[in-house]
């Protein structure tokens, strides 16, 4: 009888067992899934980053170049008048 308890004692601890390593491996899977999500979080910011400079960078040349051109259409009424 004793040996019936323990093989299901046995049977239970191998299912116990098998349960915890799936989990271990779920976890373990995510946790480098979560990892690989971080780093192309950090990627995105960086190339994110990267562009606004650009558009304020475009911004200002835009502003520049409008200045350019109101300071010509002024010369250019001063001397129609």
């Amino acid at each position: 009888m004793s040996r019936i308890v323990f093989m299901q004692n046995q049977t239970t601890l191998a299912r116990l067992n098998d349960k915890v390593s799936t989990i271990v491996e779920q976890y373990n899977s995510l946790k480098r899934e979560n990892e690989a999500l971080r780093m192309e979080l950090i990627t995105l910011k960086a190339e994110g980053e990267i562009k606004n400079q650009e558009i304020n960078k475009l911004i200002e040349q835009n502003a520049q170049k409008d200045s350019e051109i109101e300071s010509i259409v002024e010369k250019l009424e001063s001397i129609m008048v």
